[in-house]
């Protein structure tokens, strides 16, 4: 395998947000790479040790990584077993970054969502410390900020009375992400991009852009861990690199 691995020392988000234009989308990029910090080409039988499971199934396949979510429905808790909450399929890298570029190939092969998040599990203002991610499917393409909307602490206040503040759960989901309409086709690769720099994230396909938003939760200081999330099945991971970046000139 192709590993390379060079600093020293990754739930599935439902809320939409407005929706956005594509004009609004800056055309040129917002943040300029620095050093590669990690690569995978996935050619070797099993996925690298730096990747960890957090939400089962993901498997090498033919020098692909393919996430399937086997988590599909909620399952009671019953006979001495605990409650299990459907749930995408992510597999995680423990690379802290404040800006970056992400860069994967991705392929629908029956997955409904495929993302590329950020966290911060030492962060608790926040479900499971979740910041941000570029969530795409093949109609719409969402950036989000989950820090301070669909995973912050206050939107799970609301929820414990989610008929009484509806209106208020609403507002604060639709001001903490953008959705952008994307025309994809399954059984494709795409080159995806995911630049995030302060507060702001900006996603290419195919180096066309396609969406952008900014938001404080963006620009949370320490941003850990990069995951990979894929909804329904199947998923495909390819050729991922990950470098540190800083503001371009605009």
């Amino acid at each position: 395998m192709k590993l390379r691995l060079i600093f020293t020392v990754v739930s599935l988000a439902t809320a939409t947000g407005f929706a956005a234009d594509l004009a609004s989308v800056p055309a040129e990029s917002i943040a300029r790479k620095r050093e590669l910090l990690f690569s995978d080409d996935f050619e070797g039988a099993t996925p690298a040790k730096v990747w960890h499971k957090v939400v089962p199934t993901f498997v090498v396949e033919n020098g692909m990584l393919k996430g399937t979510q086997t988590r599909d429905k909620n399952i009671p808790a019953a006979d001495g077993k605990p409650a299990v909450q459907a749930h995408a399929a992510v597999h995680g890298l423990e690379i802290p970054t404040k800006d970056s570029v992400v860069e994967c190939k991705i392929r629908f092969e029956g997955a409904s969502m495929m993302d590329v998040e950020f966290d911060d599990r030492k962060f608790t203002g926040s479900h499971y410390g979740h910041l941000c991610r570029a969530q795409v499917r093949l109609n719409r393409v969402t950036i989000l900020d989950e820090r301070d909307g669909s995973q912050s602490n206050a939107l799970i206040e609301l929820r414990k009375d989610a008929a009484k503040n509806k209106e208020e759960i609403n507002r604060l989901l639709a001001a903490h992400s953008a959705s952008f309409p994307a025309k994809l086709e399954a059984g494709k690769w795409y080159t995806l991009v995911v630049e995030t720099v302060g507060d702001e994230m900006r996603v290419t396909i195919d180096g066309k852009p396609t969406a952008y938003f900014k938001s404080a939760g963006i620009g949370h200081a320490t941003k850990s861990k990069i995951e990979l999330s894929v909804g329904g099945r199947d998923g495909f991971f390819d050729d991922i690199k990950v470098w540190n970046a800083e503001p371009a000139k605009r």
